[in-house]
């Protein structure tokens, strides 16, 4: 049977916002970091070994796409995946790329 999908366009646009702000190699590498725990942002600019300021750039974007939560413990920010659906969507598009 032949089924159609209907596409929505707000649907399509927020989903390929979120395709652009993971596209960019380091936002992967920060992702791939956070599967594993919660890292404050000295954490992550000093094992991907890139400036602080870059790290923060990065954060900021993935966290303002819904993509990364903060929560601050004492002076430090300690950063996270919101869920597992941004790992999920990783995960997809790999095996489409087999």
């Amino acid at each position: 049977m032949d089924k159609k999908t209907k596409i929505d366009p707000e649907k399509l646009e927020a989903a390929a916002s979120r395709l652009r702000a993971i596209g960019h190699p380091m936002r992967i590498a920060i992702i791939e970091l956070l599967e594993q725990r919660p890292l404050n942002v000295t954490e992550i600019y000093t094992k991907l070994e890139i400036e602080q300021a870059a790290a923060s750039h990065h954060l900021n974007i993935l966290k303002n796409k819904n993509m990364l939560v903060s929560r601050r413990r004492g002076r430090q920010i300690f950063y996270s995946i919101r869920n597992h659906a941004l790992t999920d969507s990783i995960d997809c598009i790999n095996r489409c790329n087999e």
